[in-house]
This record gives C-alpha cells, structure tokens and sequence, in this order.
C-alpha cells in the first residue's frame, strides 16, 4: 500500500476544493494534496459554454436517480452531480447568482451562524469575483472567478426579457446588485468566451507549485481516524490502494451527495444508520445526511413557429457552421450558456418583500437530460422556475459500505404544501410570460403544460409529474448549533480533530438563487479559517 504525507489533504476537487488547493498552497512550506474521483476536464465541451446542454448526463457525472419521490408520483429522478475536476463549475450552465443578502443573515440570525451573515461574507465574494463589466462594492474585478456578460443573447432571449416586463416584471441589469427583484440577463461564470470553472480559474494559474499534488481518478474509501481525530484518507488511485497522512487536517469537499456519503462510510454519521452497514461508530453525529434542501424546478416548453432558438443547431450543418465560428473569432452561438435569461419574482402568497421565485430562460427545448421537448425538426424554448427557500428536507443515506456503491439519494420533494403552492405559482407566472406579446408572436402553442391544464389541481398536478432537480444539493452536513448541526462555525466537525468539511454540506439552509458562487466563497472563508485569519 503506497502511502504519502501532506499538511493538508483535501477530499474532492469541485468548486470549494479547488478554492482551498489554490489558497492553501500559496504558504510554500504547507504541502496539500487535492484528490478527485472524476477526471481531469480535457474534453472540449466543458470548455465551451453552451457545452452545459450536453453535461446533464454521461462520463461526467455520476449517473444518481434518486429515491422514488413520494410526492412527486413515486417519480426516480436524474439526479446530476458532476464527476470531474472542478466539480459543478465544470458543466453547469455557468449561471452567476449568489443570493438575497438576507440568506445570509438568517444563517447568522436565525441558525446559529455567527459570523457568516452577509457583511461578514461579503469580501469573500468580491475575493473570488474577476467580473470584467460591473464593480464598486458589490462586485469584485482581479479574483479568479471570470464573470462575464453574454456577447450576444439569442433573440428569443431578449424577448423573454421584454416578455416578463410586459407582464409586470421591471427590467434588472444585475442580480447581484442592490436589488434582485427583476428580469434580465444573467452574468456568466466565464471569460474570453470561454468557461471558467473552479478549475480554470483556481487551479490551472497554480498547478506548477511544487507543494501542491492533484490526483484525479481516485475514490475515497474512508477518512483514517486515531481515537477522535483525523489522520489522513485511505483511497484507491485506479486499482492501487493508497493512504495519504495529513499532520494538520483532513478538508472535506465532496459536495451535498459525496460528502455525508464519506462521513459516514468513515464512522461518522448516524449511529444506528452506520451499524446497520457494519461500520464501526467513530462518532454519532445524527444530522449527518440530513437536512437535505434542493430546488424543485419545473418547466414550461413552447413550439416555435419557426428555427428561431438553438434548437436549429441540432442540425448537423448548422452545428458545423457554428463550431467553425467559435473555433475562428470565439464568437457565435457556441458563446451562448443556454440559460441566459431569468428572473426572481414574487408569488404572491406572501408579504415578504424578498423574491421567493426564481425563473431560468433557456433558449432551446429539451436541452437537459429528463425535460420534455418539441416535435422533431422543431424549434423551442424552455421556461423553468423554482421555489427559491423550499421547506422540504430529505436525506443522504448509504446504500452499503462498498465505497463504489451510490448512495441513496432522497430529497423528499414537496413533502411540504407551501412548496407546492409556491411551485404552481411560478408555473402560472411562466405560462403567463409566454402569453406576452413579444414572445407570443413566435409561438406556435405551449405543449407544456397544454391547454387543458387549468384548475389550481391540474397545476398541481403537472408540478408533480414534471418537476425536477434544479442540481442545487446542499445542507447534508450542516453548520450551527443545535444537535443535528454536523460543523461549527469554524466548518470544524463536532467532537472530531483534525477535520473540517467546506463545501455546500455546510449551509444551514438554501439560498435564494443558484449555488456555485456560495460555495465558492465557503471554499475562501474556509481557507482563511483554517490559516487562522479572520
């Protein structure tokens, strides 16, 4: 058994790892070890930014379903997490979000989070942010996070845009700004054209440092623990078994599915739960794969009365001719991320003045793996929303001790009625929007939902059978203080030494908007802890 030592071995090379491999190893003398169970992200596609379309499913994630939904017609659903360096960042549709100010001082405020509300975090995002049009105090020009405008939205996304104002929904030019409340255009985790992931931005600048290692390929197998504390991790690099000794702590990063999956194969978790598979109690921490809080999101899709969308490239002369311009001037439609529109918006059901809805335009129909599409040599156009702070809470469970077996996987969607309610609204205020004059006039008819759903039950209805994940998993390891919170404030795991968990497991609820940019800057609070500034 090959065996090595680090100061610091980071599990898991998605978005929060690749922060910590970057920011850890900027001390020379401090030897990290960053270990990925996916590949390295060499194919072409990751790199182009409507490659997200093509990301949903295959080699690059790792192929979960989840438990049959109970409320959602007892439905399995693709469930996508990537598998390869960088993690999410990798192949989402490189949306750049981070979330109502609020979020975060409910953390604080509400969940025993102190330290984390908004005016603490703040500077870890501008940290993180290089965006290359807006700045002042709430965005960030020189971090390594490339963040882009789309060079030019497709038409049927400017007409999304003035869709939504015709239905009452006032234009906003930046989501992250003092205002969220709007429709508009979404900024992108890209530069130059191109996607900048985690794995772009954060490690590619250091990955010549002689005190940082990254291993790809590699499937954990356990944390090592002495007594109480953290020691280092056994895993498998191909067919070769290897324990890695970390002297100062072990980081684990492996997102809201791996990493309770990792705990607890490591003895750390729910007792009985741990028992029933065979593995020796290292310590009981019950909210270990628990809390689980996922976006519910449910599209509506419309025919077009002509190739007006991105659909016309799903022909293979026109596919052709686009890879051509990219590959020539970087520019075209291959600069497009799908989802270039959106919008957060209210309900209506209640008098918060923060939106509780959250809408993503795509420019194209059945773009993701289990969304239905248009007839055959059709163009289409995809508008999905969500309920932004679902209330429902599912679980991460282990399906047995074997490492390579995949967990079980339930999110328990709309076990709570004020999801359902919410979710239906943001149904009808979809099929609203397509009803506006400036997109009307392209559509040919709405097929999703059809015209016979009309009744507050068929919404309902129709929200259970086509309601889907929206890949935003998180709180599976939460932060705080009560007695199922698994990390303190620190990310340090309770009762343990030498271990700490940084990644999107922590948050003690869901934010309001997508998740990479939250995570993101978990990953450089993290870094910061763990170097003991503050």
């Amino acid at each position: 058994m090959r065996e090595t030592g680090f100061d610091y071995v980071i599990v898991g090379g998605g978005s929060a790892g690749c922060v910590l491999a970057n920011r850890l190893s900027e001390d020379s003398a401090v030897r990290v070890l960053l270990l990925e169970a996916g590949g390295k992200d060499n194919h072409p596609l990751i790199h182009m930014p409507v490659g997200f379309a093509k990301m949903t499913t295959g080699p690059h994630t790792w192929g979960f379903n989840t438990a049959p939904q109970k409320h959602a017609n007892n439905r399995e659903i693709p469930y996508a997490q990537a598998r390869v360096i960088g993690g999410g960042s990798s192949i989402n549709a490189e949306v750049f979000t981070r979330g109502h100010a609020s979020d975060y001082d409910r953390w604080a405020e509400e969940e025993g989070c102190e330290g984390w509300a908004f005016k603490d975090i703040q500077k870890y995002f501008l940290k993180s942010e290089g965006n290359t049009v807006l700045s002042g105090d709430l965005h960030g020009t020189d971090g390594p996070l490339g963040v882009s405008n789309i060079p030019d939205p497709q038409p049927m996304t400017r007409a999304f845009v003035q869709s939504c104002q015709e239905a009452g929904i006032p234009y906003n030019p930046d989501f992250n700004g003092q205002t969220q409340a709007g429709a508009g255009f979404y900024q992108t985790t890209t530069k130059n054209n191109r996607r900048c992931s985690a794995a772009v931005g954060y490690l590619r600048p250091v990955m010549d440092r002689p005190n940082l290692t990254i291993e790809t390929g590699c499937l954990v197998k356990r944390v090592v623990f002495q007594g109480n504390r953290a020691t280092g991790v056994q895993y498998f690099n191909g067919k070769e078994q290897c324990i890695a000794r970390a002297e100062n702590e072990v980081l684990v990063t492996s997102g809201a599915i791996g990493t309770p999956k990792l705990m607890m194969l490591s003895g750390v978790g729910p007792a009985a739960h741990l028992t029933e598979h065979g593995i020796d109690v290292v310590a009981d921490l019950p909210g270990v794969g628990e809390n689980l809080n996922d976006h519910f999101g449910i599209d509506i899709v419309a025919e077009l009365t002509g190739h007006y969308s991105l659909d016309k490239y799903n022909k293979w002369y026109n596919a052709a001719w686009a890879g051509l311009e990219y590959l020539a001037f970087k520019s075209g439609p291959v600069t497009s991320n799908v989802v270039e529109g959106g919008a957060f918006w209210h309900s209506g059901l209640g008098s918060s003045e923060v939106p509780d809805l959250q809408f993503h335009f795509l420019a194209g129909a059945g773009a993701e793996a289990g969304v239905p599409s248009v007839p055959q040599d059709s163009s289409g156009i995809t508008l999905n929303s969500y309920t932004v702070r679902p209330k429902s809470r599912g679980t991460v469970r282990l399906r047995s001790a074997d490492p390579a077996a995949l967990p079980v996987i339930d999110p328990n969607f709309l076990a709570e009625p004020d999801d359902l309610k919410c979710s239906v609204e943001g149904v009808k205020k979809s099929v609203e929007i397509f009803r506006q004059s400036s997109l009307q006039k392209h559509i040919r008819a709405i097929h999703f939902p059809n015209d016979s759903v009309k009744t507050q039950a068929e919404f309902e209805d129709y929200a259970r059978q086509y309601g889907r994940t929206s890949y935003h998993p998180t709180c599976t390891c939460k932060m705080g203080t009560d007695e199922m919170s698994v990390v303190d404030t620190q990310c340090r795991v309770r009762g343990l030494d030498g271990i700490r968990i940084c990644d999107s497991s922590i948050m003690p609820s869901l934010i309001g908007s997508n998740t990479n940019a939250p995570t993101i800057m978990i990953g450089e609070k993290a870094a910061d802890l763990i170097r003991g500034n503050r």
